[in-house]
């Protein structure tokens, strides 16, 4: 959440270069410049966030903390919900990508214990459970929620799954759509309330209900 400051060029190094050459170098350094104020406001985002909560958290703290006009963030934001969902997508896709290898069941159980230490123990894990609050009364961000972040996500569980199947590692008794609801759901509610989400509970959840019955 640095701003990289950039190093200007000598006097006279412009009116020396092709014109074609000197406009690619200014495009190539704005947009490191931008790319740094954008991080720098998602970090700023996400650490009050945590430090303040919801209801306090504002553009105006979120571009101080940044280091950045309030001009900057609504050219490119429209509200501190779609910066939290940046946020969310990139620091989820970072510490907590849904496989897309080889699965095995004990992939699949790998994958849903890293999602619980997300939910309990990474700071994004608070924005997850935060917008999760805030859609239960708010639509533009439900709305906004499950286009940018939920649906997608699922989309992935969902596919995951069915690799598993597919290759015989699971023998779900629900339809994936459950399954994944099933599997899921406990692990948010748990993190919801602030109670901890131990390994021994998603290695029930997966042998119960992703495990193959033995014949008796």
């Amino acid at each position: 959440m640095r701003l990289d400051a950039s190093t200007p060029l000598p006097t006279g190094t412009l009116s020396r270069m092709p014109v074609v050459n000197s406009e690619s170098r200014r495009a190539r350094s704005g947009n490191r410049r931008d790319e740094a104020a954008r991080v720098a406001v998602l970090h700023a985002a996400d650490d009050l966030l945590v430090e303040h909560g919801f209801g306090a958290l504002t553009i105006e703290a979120i571009a101080r903390r940044a280091g950045v006009a309030k001009q900057t963030i609504y050219r490119w934001w429209p509200s501190k919900v779609e910066i939290l969902l940046d946020t969310l997508i990139e620091d989820s896709d970072k510490h907590v990508p849904v496989p897309t290898g080889e699965v095995t069941a004990d992939g699949v159980r790998d994958y849903l214990r890293g999602f619980a230490r997300f939910l309990t123990g990474d700071p994004a894990g608070k924005v997850l459970l935060t917008l999760i609050a805030q859609a239960q009364h708010d639509p533009g961000t439900a709305g906004s929620f499950h286009e940018r972040y939920l649906g997608p996500r699922r989309d992935q569980e969902r596919d995951l799954l069915a690799r598993a199947l597919d290759a015989g590692v699971i023998a779900p008794r629900l339809g994936l759509d459950e399954v994944v609801d099933a599997l899921v759901g406990p692990i948010v509610y748990r993190a919801l309330v602030g109670a901890a989400v131990p390994d021994a509970l998603v290695d029930a959840l997966v042998d119960d209900l992703l495990r193959p019955r033995p014949e008796s």
